[in-house]
């Protein structure tokens, strides 16, 4: 093996010193120019070396249901603060869980999530998962769908995995014993959702992501090979260079319970961190949103795809139209599902007029990026806050059976959905852009895999149909382990490989009083850039504004970092705060960069500059890293050379 480096470590950095113009985006074919020079950056060393025991509590159950706890790891594994096993997953949504069970057949798995285990963006997922179940609905439907809502960007050879795979993927699902709503026939009870020709949506009433969390999170409960790290925070990936190729060996984190740095050295790492939302003010996603996993792979030196086509969801619950109004403004907005229109749901504005079909034939059913435009447009031509979501003219046992959490958040403030309409407004929901992977989930950083929101696979191309994510989820955790399997049979756990980086350091000698500031200013920043991306990279976008929202971003990130290193902060210190806002900083400008290099409107990327679809620009923005890969879509593998 080459000697180690921390490619990209979590080394906080200022800005004229590194990375400077290089977040640049191309839309490409079969190409790649490597458009940055490379930093060595490393950890210093000064992290307590006494190992502390604990066990670990980790399932939190929604149901407040008690499980048993079991020891966070086994002494064989113990080395200090850091840690050995098979495979590293980081993530516990869907994509980390499925195939953390299915690769614990064949090794130790070590589930490393930001906060509990269900806190994920599987456990918000409302509407259900899309597959092709119903013998009048056919493979090709689903994929036409996907691939008109995707604005003919999507990968044709994945969309057709994924349709294909999926009716599979859901019957492992119920075979571990999720539960889904069933018609009177006995039958699973197939929904219709925005921009789908067929009745082909799974769910559990509206809250479909927590039954399949809540199914996972107990098969993994029983699995002796599945270790769960709750609180602990992804900071960087741990690579090296073989010649041009980056390789992965594990993941460094911080037990944001003991303030320490665990290391995790591991043959195969599995990125399912998800997406990036809270990038914006106003999201869906939870709170651990912050798109870590983007960023990590992005210094990691992964290729990056398609950034700019950021999902709004049209319909968020708007706080400022209910009745009583909440005590304090949410973390993350409350999501009005998708179903709700495909039941039937009619958008009004306040004068209630219906307002879709002189948008679009398909009105409330047309995909995402078209109503969430729509409702833009009438939100700034009448300068108003939101718009109107009526199901009340269903009857009310039905709307009860099938949205009872959306009924009963309402209720909470004084809004009955069975009588009054429902206040909504678009809000930041799915990033359709991510670590770029081909079709077994494999990257251009050997031993790296992703699956789940974080990665980009080309299913969704411009803008996600409904209830395709938690497919496409289920079906790359799948398809990503045999080539994890066969990674580890050539692969080995190198005990003194930990010793090859130097160590990341907790500011604890800054003082509370320095931190608490260096905290308040941080959380100040991060305000003004989620406004910066909203007011100037939202729905709809000019060239003009674009670069307006990538100057004053590196601005402001430069004025963070001085913040930041004028107080006593080292360039080798980390904290959750801080680290996130690096994060954030770095999605951010991978969007805008995105954004600036596509001279089109397509799908969820709308500019003014450039209103029409261009055929010549059908093609996928890509990042490139520092090093020359040949990155394709999926009809070849991003590594031509055989991993090892």
């Amino acid at each position: 093996m080459a000697t180690s480096v921390a490619t990209g470590s979590g080394r906080l950095h200022f800005k004229e010193t590194f990375y400077r113009g290089q977040q640049k985006a191309f839309l490409v074919h079969n190409l790649a120019v490597p458009k940055c020079i490379h930093k060595e950056l490393s950890w210093s060393n000064g992290i307590s070396k006494v190992l502390r025991v604990h066990k670990n509590n980790y399932f939190q159950s929604q149901t407040k249901e008690d499980y048993k706890s079991k020891p966070s790891i086994i002494s064989c594994l113990r080395d200090g603060y850091t840690k050995y096993f098979d495979f590293a997953v980081i993530g516990s949504g869907v994509a980390g869980l499925r195939y953390a069970l299915e690769v614990a057949k064949h090794g130790t798995v070590a589930v490393i999530t930001k906060a509990e285990p269900h806190e994920s963006n599987t456990n918000y997922a409302q509407g259900g998962v899309s597959a092709v179940l119903c013998p009048s609905d056919s493979v090709e439907s689903h994929m036409q769908d996907t691939i008109v809502a995707g604005a003919y960007l999507c990968d044709e050879e994945t969309v057709r995995v994924v349709c294909t795979e999926g009716p599979e993927r859901i019957r492992e699902l119920i075979a571990m014993g999720a539960s889904f709503d069933h018609g009177e026939d006995g039958n699973l009870h197939l929904a219709r959702e925005g921009g789908h020709s067929h009745h082909r949506i799974v769910h559990a009433a509206d809250m479909t992501g927590r039954e399949i969390e809540r199914a996972l999170l107990e098969a993994v409960r029983k699995d002796p090979n599945i270790f769960v790290f709750e609180h602990h925070f992804a900071i960087d990936l741990l690579t090296s260079q073989d010649g041009s190729d980056p390789i992965c060996h594990g993941v460094d984190t911080l037990n944001t319970d003991t303030q320490e740095v665990v290391r995790f050295i591991s043959k195969v790492t599995l990125l399912a961190s998800g997406g990036a939302g809270h990038i914006y003010p106003s999201t869906t996603n939870p709170p651990v949103a912050t798109g870590d996993g983007i960023a990590m792979a992005h210094r990691a030196e992964a290729v990056i795809s398609n950034m700019e086509f950021v999902q709004f969801h049209p319909t968020a619950l708007a706080d400022e139209g209910l009745p009583i109004k909440p005590r304090e403004i949410r973390e993350n907005a409350f999501l009005i599902t998708e179903a709700v229109r495909g039941d039937g749901g009619i958008l009004y504005n306040l004068d209630m007029e219906r307002f879709m079909p002189s948008y679009d034939e398909r009105a409330e059913l047309a995909p995402r990026d078209v109503v969430a435009r729509s409702i833009d447009d009438q939100l700034k031509k009448r300068n108003e806050k939101y718009v109107l979501l009526d199901i009340s003219h269903k009857p009310k046992d039905k709307i009860l059976s099938h949205f009872p959490n959306i009924a009963a958040e309402c209720l909470r403030y004084g809004l009955d959905i069975t009588r009054q309409p429902i206040p909504v407004v678009p809000a930041a929901h799915y990033m359709c852009g991510g670590v770029r992977a081909g079709l077994s989930g494999e990257t251009n950083v050997k031993g790296l895999y992703v699956a789940g929101e974080v990665a980009c696979t080309g299913l969704h191309g411009a803008n996600r149909l409904a209830s395709n994510s938690l497919l496409e989820a289920l079906v790359f955790a799948r398809r990503a382990v045999q080539p994890s399997i066969d990674h580890t049979k050539s692969s080995r756990i190198d005990r003194g490989a930990s010793h090859a980086w130097a160590r990341p350091v907790m500011p604890r000698s800054l003082g509370n009083v320095l931190l608490n500031n260096i905290a308040f200013r941080t959380r100040e920043v991060r305000k003004e850039l989620q406004e910066i991306m909203w007011e100037y990279v939202g729905i709809v976008r000019s060239t003009s504004r674009l670069e307006t929202a990538e100057k004053r971003i590196g601005e402001l990130e430069l004025e963070w970092e001085s913040y930041l290193f004028q107080h006593g902060w080292e360039p080798t210190m980390v904290g959750i705060e801080a680290c996130e806002m690096r994060n954030l900083f770095c999605c951010a400008k991978l969007v805008v960069s995105s954004a600036l290099a596509r001279h089109e409107s397509r799908g969820l990327h709308y500019t003014i500059d450039f209103p029409n679809l261009e055929e010549s620009k059908r093609l996928p923005t890509v990042i490139f890293p520092c090093t020359h890969v040949n990155s394709t879509w999926s009809s070849r593998q991003l590594h031509r050379k055989q991993v090892c």
